[in-house]
């Protein structure tokens, strides 16, 4: 199947749900995995008309399973990272040209063109393992920037207060995008005022420090850095498409990515405002499977924002997990 990428830029409420429904209908037919998934669940493909029909594959089988249409051997691969023991999920990625124009696009629709900003990522125990999708992500964004004084950054916080408090003399607009134990980590240590730059959490705690609310994190930061809100940043490596929240950890989605709420009892059973684990509709993700059951709890609003509240007690504790709200 040959993706026409101008979709992306075309995408409104009727074209999301005939391009969900024609995505489905490909993935079904060359996703040896998730057809047998369906097959399973004794789903006739043609009785399906809307997206709420739709199965939604548990994520846990990135970890067990290659999800891919074909059998192609696609040179990028996102892992995620995990406790010790456990094991990774992989997520393959067979078009990455088509993933690099869905990241830029809803990044930009959301804050505007990368040229305009330095990008400076504070991604310890990411950078410390190949294949990221974090770590990709950020350099995207770098190179899309270009600007001269991007980097990524380990440990080094002298180094990174150096380059901040240099970002602010110029008064360049900047995005500094880390996790959230390091973010916490280093705000403790060079409490410096941003007044041009947003600061975005991914999540993450790692272990590294209890485990606090995402309120209190949003606070500690705000106070140390004279900061009016905190950024996020929703994704995970099964995912190709974004969500961002520049405020309070309420989450609006990218064009390409729709999130509804299904029952925690019945896993068939979803609705799109409501309280529930989240089910996520990724039309960037052509290749792999757009339609994935998460094991975090979440709210979704009526207007399609969402808010993440915490991961199934069972499910493993990953990197990017978010924090309670």
């Amino acid at each position: 199947m040959k993706i026409d990428q101008s979709y992306l830029s075309s995408i409104n409420e009727q074209r999301f749900n005939d391009i969900a429904l024609s995505f489905f209908q490909y993935q079904y037919e060359h996703n040896s995995l998730y057809r047998q998934y369906v097959q399973a669940l004794n789903i006739r493909t043609n009785n399906i008309k809307s997206i709420v029909q739709i199965p939604f594959l548990p994520i846990s089988f990135f970890k067990s399973h290659t999800v891919l249409c074909g059998n192609h051997q696609p040179s990028l691969y996102f892992e995620s990272s995990g406790t010790t023991g456990d094991t990774h999920s992989r997520h393959y990625v067979l078009d990455p040209l088509l993933y690099q124009q869905s990241l830029l696009a809803g990044f930009e629709s959301f804050y505007g063109t990368l040229k305009n900003y330095a990008v400076v990522a504070l991604l310890p125990s990411y950078l410390e393992r190949g294949n990221a999708s974090l770590v990709h992500m950020a350099k995207e964004w770098m190179a899309a920037s270009g600007h001269p004084k991007n980097g990524f950054y380990l440990n080094e916080w002298e180094a990174l207060a150096h380059t901040l408090q240099s970002l602010e003399e110029q008064q360049q607009p900047t995005i500094l995008i880390g996790v959230t134990f390091a973010l916490l980590d280093f705000a403790e240590q060079y409490p410096i005022p941003l007044q041009h730059t947003i600061v975005m959490e991914t999540g993450g705690m790692k272990g590294r420090k209890k485990e606090i609310t995402r309120t209190a994190v949003h606070d500690f930061l705000k106070k140390q850095w004279k900061l009016e809100a905190i950024h996020s940043e929703y994704g995970m490596t099964e995912l190709l498409s974004q969500a961002y929240a520049k405020a309070n950890g309420l989450f609006v989605p990218t064009a390409t990515m729709k999130v509804w709420a299904r029952d925690i009892n019945d896993p068939l059973s979803m609705y799109a405002a409501g309280n529930g684990l989240l089910n996520i509709v990724d039309l960037a993700n052509i290749h792999s499977c757009s339609f994935i059951a998460t094991e975090d709890i979440g709210r979704v609003f009526p207007d399609g924002s969402f808010e993440v509240l915490g991961r199934m007690d069972h499910s493993a504790l990953r990197g990017c997990s978010l924090m309670a709200v």
